[in-house]
């Protein structure tokens, strides 16, 4: 441990520590933890012995090989670092720290596969009532299981990465013949992504209660959406194009073990899940979510309302003997709630284009134009009455590229 004296230590508290990599000054990418408003250069500290080097972990270019060791040295390394805070001061620490506004912040982890659910009742009731309003606005399927779609591990990108409008086919109106080019109907989908440290073997489910053993952390997810190109593709698969161009995620992966004082009974499920969706670990997280276009807050969706719980979500994408890897991620879906300014997209929060929002400036929106900015944020629970933040998530539209 570092010590000094005469120097103010810093206060027994709760951190949220979450991990990420970052590269300074032509040096390599390696793994780091947000401090205040700076980086601990993580290799610097193993150098100097006031961290584990596990194998020389810290200088890799993404989180896989830590993540890979499981959960006893997940805690074990945040027990070192929460010590490590705690117990030194801010001025002893400075020589291992550097300003998060100079460093530049990577993808934190290298995608091996990226799942998205459908996990919202208001998200899925709006969409039910926007696209089929004649019908029951949720399928069949839908509380009895937790919808999804296989993603692109290779479009997810780190915050901060600008966002270009994809191109594709649109349906034409009234019977006309579909037309190609860039999407007018440039969504997001405020979600809550969940990293995967520890895999799993080839035809084992895993356990709603193993949820732990398998996720390392979390990170704020936005995931981008051409609706009229996904409206005219999915029929019958589902998701392709409209989604597969882009899924931004926050630099820093905030550890499970940070949101101890963030889990709370979800929603009452009627009718009763099936066997293998039941556990004690099948519980909500209190996040509270604001998303802001153009630095205007549009929406603040609250995580707590999600109707399956992120244990039951890799339940259920491992139930048919589906693997994990290290690397895996999966989104939460769409976050709503059931109050306008709840609402985690810009097709509910339009109603589809019907209703347009306005922002601070006067402008309206119904969807994203060029040059739009999206930033997503989110804060949890800690003990003592706390408070800690995840780490926010930024996409900037950039004009289509030609056809």
């Amino acid at each position: 441990m570092i010590r000094s004296t005469g120097a103010p230590r810093a206060p027994a508290t709760p951190y949220a520590l979450p991990y990420g990599v970052f590269s300074d000054s032509g040096e390599p990418p390696r793994v780091g933890v947000a401090l205040d408003d700076g980086v601990l250069d993580l290799a610097a500290l193993a150098d100097d012995g006031h961290l584990n080097p596990r194998d020389d972990i810290w200088r890799a270019p993404s989180l896989n090989a830590f993540m890979a060791l499981g959960r006893a040295a997940w805690r074990e390394a945040r027990e070192e670092l929460t010590a490590l805070v705690d117990e030194t001061p801010r001025g002893e620490l400075s020589r291992y720290t550097r300003s998060q506004r100079t460093v530049r912040m990577h993808l934190p982890i290298t995608v091996a596969d990226y799942v998205d659910f459908y996990s919202s009742e208001a998200h899925a009731t709006n969409a039910g009532r926007i696209f089929r309003p004649n019908a029951d606005p949720l399928t069949p399927n839908w509380k009895h299981l937790p919808v999804g779609y296989h993603g692109r591990a290779g479009t997810v990108i780190v915050s901060g990465t600008d966002v270009r409008r994809p191109l594709g086919q649109r349906r034409g109106d009234r019977g006309a013949e579909p037309s190609f080019g860039p999407t007018a109907r440039l969504d997001i989908e405020a979600e809550v992504g969940f990293v995967v440290g520890t895999p799993s073997m080839l035809g084992a489910a895993v356990r709603v209660d193993d949820f732990a053993e398998h996720v390392f952390g979390v990170v704020l997810l936005n995931d981008w959406s051409a609706r009229d190109i996904q409206g005219w593709e999915s029929a019958p698969l589902g998701p392709f194009l409209g989604k597969s161009f882009a899924t931004s995620i926050s630099a820093w992966v905030l550890p499970l073990d940070a949101l101890d004082a963030a889990w709370v009974a979800p929603p009452v499920q009627d009718p009763r899940p099936a066997p293998y969706l039941r556990g004690t670990a099948a519980r909500g997280l209190d996040l509270a979510i604001e998303v802001r276009l153009n630095g205007t807050p549009v929406s603040h969706p609250p995580f707590r309302e999600m109707y399956w719980t992120p244990a039951q979500q890799l339940a259920h994408l491992t139930v048919n003997g589906a693997s994990l890897r290290t690397g895996d991620l999966y989104g939460s879906g769409t976050v709503s709630g059931w109050q306008d300014d709840q609402r985690g997209s810009l097709l509910e929060l339009s109603w589809n284009g019907a209703s347009p929002i306005t922002l601070s400036d006067g402008s309206t929106r119904t969807y994203l134009e060029d040059g739009d900015t999206v930033s997503i944020t989110a804060t949890a629970p800690a003990s003592g009455g706390t408070r800690i933040a995840l780490g926010e998530v930024v996409g900037t539209v950039t004009a289509a590229r030609r056809a």
